[in-house]
């Protein structure tokens, strides 16, 4: 099926819609919540110690210099250590609410710097969950995102995670802002953010991931190779322990974001609206017509239309696999659907490999727009 310029154009529409609602809604309650924490914080620093009074004029200038050098002293401490000195929670003691606030930074943060790729990191934070957790093996039993190992260079300089710096470096505000949770917590928690303030499903998470050594860094050649077929993809996918409706749900991610030429080799958005996450990779995968492109780059596909879309060898794989394309079908024909396999899937990859404490609660986060309501 040919898309109509009056469907392109309702397609570009929609997402610049959303992107525009998305950047002026900051929810009051937000604010308010803020508000109240500066109060909180300049009432108790503002109370008189409770001691026995002070005669001597000589002792009250004696400690009103030391107040003074004291609060000298915090004025120039770094932000990691003002977080951390007014911070008693630890990745212990975290409750839903500290990492929902954690949440709502990542989200904010993603309304405030808009200005990267289609105009979201989203689509980038997604990626960087997905292939931090990709890497298990669950006959090694290695790899995975407990150890969040891609700090080490060894894993980060991987191929398949060109580029992902961008992401980490998106984060490392936030984990100065919450440095009591895990660097493997943030990165799969700001997944889950990107995932739900794109207008997807809501993923349930649980937190415990405890960051490793150089030593956990896995070998190159356990994430999936864009430019290969079926065969390559379940050998990948079967070694995390994932079965075919599973390897076609998580493939649905790439509903969002785009490849580069600097990174991948590739180019170019999956779909017309690369910020918001929907089911129309599958459509379009199913409904367009794809051709090779003709390039100096790798060999990728481009929609015959509009040339200006574009699918990769391990996408058209779907759909010349028997068994793939009947999961792309039921994916295109139920956005529901979709959202609740891909949920299900996503929260299994990302806790691979993670040895989660007994009891522990998985969390399901409110976006920005559900707590202003």
């Amino acid at each position: 099926m040919k898309l109509s310029i009056n469907s392109l154009a309702g397609r570009q529409a929609s997402s610049l819609l959303t992107r525009s609602i998305a950047r002026s809604s900051v929810p009051a309650v937000r604010r308010n919540l803020f508000a109240q924490a500066a109060r909180r914080f300049n009432s108790t620093s503002s109370e008189a110690p409770k001691s026995k009074p002070i005669q001597s004029s000589i002792s009250l200038a004696a400690i009103a210099g030391v107040a003074l050098v004291g609060g000298a002293s915090y004025y120039f401490l770094s932000d990691e250590t003002k977080a951390a000195a007014l911070s008693k929670v630890t990745a212990e003691t975290a409750t839903y609410e500290d990492y929902q606030k954690v949440y709502n930074a990542i989200a904010q943060k993603l309304i405030d710097e808009d200005e990267y790729d289609d105009g979201s990191y989203a689509p980038i934070l997604i990626r960087l969950a997905w292939h931090s957790s990709g890497t298990y093996s669950a006959s090694a039993h290695n790899g995975g995102s407990n150890a969040a190992s891609m700090r080490f260079k060894p894993e980060s300089a991987h191929g398949a995670n060109a580029g992902l710096e961008h992401a980490r470096n998106f984060l490392e505000s936030i984990q100065k802002q919450f440095p009591w949770i895990s660097t493997g917590d943030l990165w799969t928690l700001a997944g889950v953010t990107a995932i739900q303030e794109m207008s997807g499903p809501t993923i349930e998470w649980r937190s415990g991931r405890v960051d490793g050594s150089e030593k956990a860094c896995t070998p190159d050649g356990r994430l999936p190779d864009a430019s290969q077929g079926q065969d390559h993809i379940r050998k990948i996918f079967y070694t995390m322990g994932f079965n075919d409706q599973e390897i076609v749900a998580l493939i649905g991610a790439h509903a969002v974001g785009r490849c580069h030429t600097d990174r991948s080799g590739f180019d170019g958005p999956w779909t017309f609206s690369p910020t918001v996450f929907t089911n129309d990779f599958y459509k379009l995968l199913l409904n367009e017509k794809w051709e090779e492109r003709n390039w100096d780059g790798p060999k990728q596909y481009e929609d015959v239309s509009t040339k200006s879309l574009m699918m990769l060898p391990s996408d058209y794989a779907l759909i010349q696999d028997k068994q793939f394309k009947k999961y792309v079908e039921k994916y295109a024909k139920d956005c529901d659907l979709f959202f609740k396999d891909f949920a299900t899937v996503f929260q299994k990859l990302l806790e691979l490999g993670v040895d989660f404490k007994p009891g522990s609660t998985p969390y399901k986060f409110k976006t920005l727009d559900a707590q202003g309501e």
